[in-house]
């Protein structure tokens, strides 16, 4: 199993970002996704979740502002987050699985910036 994510980046309060999670080495169209996050100091925090029928799941943070979306030809997993926040700063993780368990924070993941 291998996840890689990107998109990560400083962008302004207000702005947009989206993330990427590309999967290989297992079944990723009959897979459950999640996104999660952590900053500094802090414990991981699920974002939100995706099944393979599409069905999505968010934290109440992430509600109105983010949305996850997937795309199986490309082995890909998305996260678009919009009217980003200082609060929104963190590394950000995908995994296997909707409720983030998967997710050890030990990865590179991606580092999102929120700040003017």
């Amino acid at each position: 199993v291998h996840l890689v994510e990107s998109g990560g980046g400083l962008v302004q309060p207000g702005g947009s970002l989206r993330l990427s999670c590309v999967g290989s080495g297992f079944t990723f169209s009959t897979s459950a996704f999640s996104w999660a996050r952590q900053d500094v100091g802090k414990g991981l925090e699920w974002v939100s979740g995706i099944d393979n029928d599409g069905t999505t799941y968010y934290a109440d943070f992430a509600k109105d502002r983010f949305t996850i979306s997937r795309d199986n030809a490309k082995m890909t997993v998305y996260l678009q987050m919009n009217s980003l926040k200082p609060e929104d700063t963190a590394v950000y993780y995908c995994g296997i699985g909707r409720s983030g368990a998967s997710i050890t924070g030990r990865r590179q993941g991606t580092r999102v910036t929120v700040s003017s």
